[in-house]
């Protein structure tokens, strides 16, 4: 079996972050002998739209570069015909990356991440034929799933992002340490975080467009840092208002840490409330302070809902069960 991934955002490097995700999955699906070709803006003229802020993120701090567009997408159609000509099936990440799929005559899956959920919503006339003619869409959470589904896609199946477990539960830091990372911008409720967290020790690793808001933050921190940073943290805060999956959420628990997240989208596949971390309502700093002051001045809740989230990631996450799904997916796709 030959596959094409195709993708908007792949890592340029061994430190690229970019994309890590998809090449992770990448990775493990040729271990089990699937033949993967990708196709990124690595292979074809991007014109700064890709890549930095992301493709939505540039095009707003920079609209002009909407017009080189069309330039970028018959770029990529080119790259992606040419490595789809002996290819069995095409595994097109995010919605608008169907689009190109679609035009190449050939079986496609489509993975929805969440940020292109959202855009299908404004464009439901341009996303619709894309999602129902897709053999198979996989959606990385149950909220993504049902969002697919209302929006046309007529066979859904949840698989979510694969995670490695590490070995050994490192001890935290002392004193306890509360940890954010991701992008600082409103929908990930970085600007209620600050505010709950007043006199905590907060530790924010990430950038994006609130980064003035935030005193002290990192700034990008590449992964392997990151993973240091998941070892000292005594609790992980997700205080989202939307996520398509919780990639942080999901390192967070497997890394044993406590977490406290927002009960919506995809963290809810996650956070068993009160068993695997702690559920509170997006854009309430009240709620948010008083989940983060129960874990701190409890040790043993802490270490006991960092176990159970650990077993549960290893249990759901792993790469193998999400491995398995991905290649059954395409069996059924081609079938």
């Amino acid at each position: 079996m030959k596959v094409v991934v195709l993708t908007t955002s792949y890592p340029r490097d061994d430190g690229d972050a970019a994309g890590r995700f998809v090449a992770d999955a990448v990775e493990h699906l040729r271990r089990r002998q699937i033949e993967v070709e990708v196709v990124s803006p690595i292979d074809f003229r991007h014109y700064g739209i890709a890549y930095g802020s992301g493709i939505l993120g540039n095009l707003r701090r920079e609209p002009w570069r909407a017009f080189l567009s069309p330039l970028m997408l018959a770029g990529f159609r080119r790259a992606a015909r040419r490595a789809a000509a002996d290819a069995d099936l095409i595994h097109a990440h995010w919605l608008p990356v169907g689009g190109v799929a679609m035009g190449l005559r050939k079986p496609y899956v489509l993975q929805v991440w969440g940020t292109d959920i959202e855009l299908a919503r404004r464009l439901p006339a341009v996303a619709r034929p894309i999602l129902r003619r897709a053999r198979l869409v996989i959606a990385a959470s149950k909220a993504l799933a049902h969002e697919a589904a209302e929006l046309g896609a007529r066979e859904v199946r949840v698989i979510p992002s694969g995670i490695d477990v590490p070995s050994d539960v490192a001890e935290p830091a002392d004193p306890p340490e509360v940890l954010y990372a991701g992008r600082l911008s409103a929908e990930k409720g970085i600007r209620e975080l600050v505010e709950a967290a007043a006199g905590m020790n907060l530790v924010v690793a990430g950038d994006g467009p609130l980064r003035d808001e935030v005193p002290g933050a990192l700034g990008f921190v590449p992964h392997d840092e990151l993973l240091g940073l998941y070892a000292r943290a005594s609790v992980v805060a997700c205080p989202s208002h939307r996520e398509g999956f919780g990639v942080v959420c999901a390192e967070a628990m497997a890394h044993g840490r406590a977490v406290v997240a927002g009960a919506v989208g995809g963290l809810l596949d996650l956070v068993v409330d009160g068993q695997t971390g702690l559920l509170v309502p997006p854009r309430d700093p009240a709620a948010l302070r008083a989940a983060l002051e129960r874990l701190l001045s409890d040790a043993e809740l802490r270490g006991r809902l960092g176990l159970a989230g650990r077993d549960r990631v290893r249990r759901l996450l792993s790469w193998k069960t999400v491995t398995d799904a991905t290649i059954a997916a395409y069996r059924e796709a081609l079938a």
